[in-house]
């Protein structure tokens, strides 16, 4: 009854895994998060990097690139 339930398993984890562009995509996301976090702080408070730039790259990298290297399945 086990061997059955193994295949299944193995299965469904083989349909989660991630390939090389899925981390890819996940590091730039990453990289574009740290940066933001980065720029912001560097920058004076009024500054064209900490109101406009810094919040531009944060979107980008929780909104964009994460979820993209998550969802994304290559062919």
């Amino acid at each position: 009854m086990s061997n059955k339930n193994n295949p299944e398993k193995i299965q469904l984890i083989d349909g989660w895994s991630f390939h090389r562009i899925n981390y890819i995509i996940f590091f730039i996301g990453v990289l574009f998060i740290v940066f933001g976090y980065i720029i912001m702080a560097a920058g004076t408070v009024n500054s064209f990097q900490s109101l406009t730039l810094a919040p531009i790259m944060l979107f980008l990298g929780y909104i964009i690139f994460i979820p993209a290297s998550l969802i994304y399945r290559g062919k």
